[in-house]
């Protein structure tokens, strides 16, 4: 391990344990979005009132709505038919997730760079988590949308923190190992500070561990899978796993074989849909 890459990692750990790390803030939006669904007296026109607020997240989940993820029968040409199509809780957990991609936004063409590479990971992983939820029906849609939008986001901060360091800047391999090796745990913290579910907030920091041994299939199984699923023909580590050795197939009653033909089936669909959010 170089000094750089053990120096850097031990300055952002203690930057979070004494509050001096920039974790990013539930964009207002979402918060507002989120406040509203909870509210068991809330109305859809109420929450199509709060997101037709922010323009370029109202034409994003319109754009969702007419995706091959959601099939809708018909073209869905405004926020209101749109937000009634889906329902409360799809559409706050979509806006919420949606709205993330605001703060992934640099400085420097390098970091620029990363967190466009990231949120265009974090929309191949959303479509095919959506997808993998309806075919194994072990969660919600939505829940698992949501999960994949935000299960990288620990990555955030790391890429703030790299942009007033100039060794970092121009020292990608090494930028990308902190990522790796610590994006799962500020991940978690950030959802549990934001006050998300235990559900979701554990699934940063879990999704890598394939010998987890839950009860049952959960939420991080799903993730698992589909980034496993859209990596596999990646040159990430991702690719190099072996599928026998992830108890989440087995759990969510998948094929472990890499080559088995509904994964090409799956890739297929996910395909046309993640466009929705790239």
């Amino acid at each position: 391990m170089s000094k750089l890459l053990e120096t850097v990692k031990q300055d952002i750990i203690d930057a979070l344990n004494n509050d001096q790390l920039v974790l990013p803030s539930l964009p207002e939006v979402a918060l507002k979005v989120r406040d509203t669904a909870e509210d068991p007296d809330a109305t859809i026109k109420q929450l199509t009132d709060i997101i037709s607020r922010d323009s370029a997240l109202s034409a994003r989940i319109i754009r969702v709505v007419n995706s091959p993820l959601l099939r809708a029968p018909q073209e869905v040409r405004d926020l209101s038919m749109a937000v009634s199509r889906l329902g409360m809780n799809y559409t706050s957990n979509l806006a919420i997730g949606l709205a993330m991609e605001q703060m992934f936004q640099a400085t420097s063409d390098m970091i620029d760079k990363r967190m466009r590479q990231l949120w265009r990971l974090t929309g191949q992983v959303s479509a095919m988590a959506t997808i993998l939820a309806r075919q194994t029906a072990v969660v919600g849609a939505e829940e698992a949308l949501l999960a994949a939008l935000v299960h990288r986001l620990g990555a955030l901060p790391i890429l703030t923190f790299a942009e007033e360091r100039d060794d970092l800047i121009l020292d990608n391999i090494t930028l990308g190992q902190i990522i790796d090796q610590l994006h799962g745990h500020l991940g978690s913290v950030i959802l549990e500070r934001w006050d998300f579910s235990p559900q979701l907030s554990r699934v940063p920091r879990d999704y890598r561990k394939f010998d987890r041994s839950p009860a049952e299939a959960d939420l991080t199984d799903i993730i698992t899978v589909a980034n496993l699923i859209v990596l596999k023909d990646s040159t990430s580590g991702w690719s190099r796993m072996d599928w026998t050795k992830v108890s989440a197939f087995e759990r969510l009653a998948l094929p472990n074989d890499r080559e088995d033909p509904l994964y090409a089936e799956l890739e297929r669909e996910a395909a046309t849909a993640q466009a929705a959010f790239l």
